[in-house]
């Protein structure tokens, strides 16, 4: 089921959100339907947040990037109560963009190595060390289980810039393809 992108302003983006349990109803149907939501939207990753749900689950698929990226060929994964121990490696600038940000992107310095712990589909513990494009899809990804959003990561004189495009948000305008949950 294609659910509605909470945008800009909605009070959920910027909670933190919580870890769940292994038990949590209807875990599997909510990770297709948050696919599916993403893949209807055309984004490369969804976390919770960005469907109301104050909970820290994470879907992401860079298989639309596989003719750049062959590394990422069908890649498609879903992460559960993930949490960034560290970032590290060469902060690289690149252009990021966000469903519940629709029309703005903007140039975002981070880290491109960060050591996570997470939970897949079968609640199986992971550990790992990331590098590269998925680093920085992690990265923007888990910002929206600590209640941020890569527009936080700008500098002043860019957040003033964008300032109109926000407010235009907040008052329940927003342009985009997909279904969306404005405040008004």
């Amino acid at each position: 089921m294609i659910l509605p992108i909470y945008v800009y302003g909605q009070p959920v983006l910027r909670k933190v959100a919580e870890d769940i349990t292994p038990d949590y109803l209807g875990l599997k149907e909510l990770i297709a339907n948050m696919f599916e939501t993403m893949d209807h939207a055309e984004g490369v990753g969804l976390a919770a947040p960005q469907i109301g749900l104050p909970i820290r689950v994470v879907v992401v698929d860079l298989d639309v990037l596989s003719e750049d990226y062959p590394e990422y060929k069908n890649f498609r994964k879903a992460y559960i109560n993930p949490h960034i121990l560290e970032v590290s490696g060469e902060e690289i600038s690149m252009e990021e963009g966000c469903l519940s940000l629709p029309g703005i992107h903007e140039s975002v310095k981070r880290g491109n190595r960060i050591h996570v712990t997470y939970m897949d589909e079968d609640m199986v513990e992971h550990d790992e060390v990331v590098e590269g494009y998925l680093a920085r899809v992690m990265q923007h990804e888990f910002d929206h289980l600590e209640g941020k959003m890569f527009i936080d990561h700008l500098s002043p004189l860019r957040k003033q810039m964008i300032k109109g495009k926000l407010n235009a948000m907040l008052k329940g305008k927003a342009h985009c393809t997909y279904k969306v949950k404005t405040v008004k």
